[in-house]
């Protein structure tokens, strides 16, 4: 039998009212309220905290309180990355953070979904979608990148944002929705 974890994980559609997930989700909530009280604590201090939770951490990463996400344990953030104040990351699948990242203050990394079809939304199922954001990408402030995005390696996205489309390497994303530069 598949759990509703388990569906999640995989990207299917799943229930979020289901007592295991609510209770990771608590888990989480307690371990965020810790998180967010240690802005002034050390970086090491921190560093200890964003491995209690998240699913890696890379050496020298950096999440500058408040942070807010759904699980922590499917963000895994490449050595050297860096998000700034007020960062949210929809994470009820991977969401992947290469090193030398650095994302911008605002941003929100959404991987959670739900149906198009309006019935099949109302039965309150949702599902997730991963976002891979690759190596030395910079996000400016307030950009939101949708579900199921990938950001490829040295890419840049214009503060503001939201970005519905991949961004391949190395191009430059602005506008609502975002548009590539040439």
């Amino acid at each position: 039998m598949t759990t509703e974890k388990q569906k999640m994980l995989a990207g299917q559609l799943y229930d979020a009212s289901d007592a295991e997930l609510q209770h990771d989700a608590a888990r989480c909530q307690e371990w965020l309220a810790r998180y967010n009280a240690s802005l002034g604590a050390s970086r090491d201090a921190r560093a200890a905290l964003l491995r209690e939770r998240l699913g890696a951490v890379g050496e020298g990463a950096v999440v500058r309180p408040p942070f807010h996400c759904d699980y922590g344990f499917n963000i895994r953030l490449g050595s050297g990355v860096f998000l700034n104040f007020n960062c949210v990351i929809l994470d009820v699948v991977e969401v992947l953070i290469g090193g030398g990242a650095q994302i911008g203050p605002g941003v929100q990394i959404l991987a959670a979904d739900h149906p198009r079809d309006p019935a099949e939304r109302a039965t309150g199922l949702e599902f997730g979608r991963p976002v891979r954001i690759g190596a030395d990408v910079w996000i400016g402030g307030g950009a939101i990148i949708l579900p199921g995005v990938t950001i490829g390696d040295s890419a840049l996205v214009g503060a503001g944002a939201v970005v519905t489309r991949d961004v391949p390497p190395g191009a430059r994303a602005v506008g609502n929705p975002a548009r590539l530069l040439r």
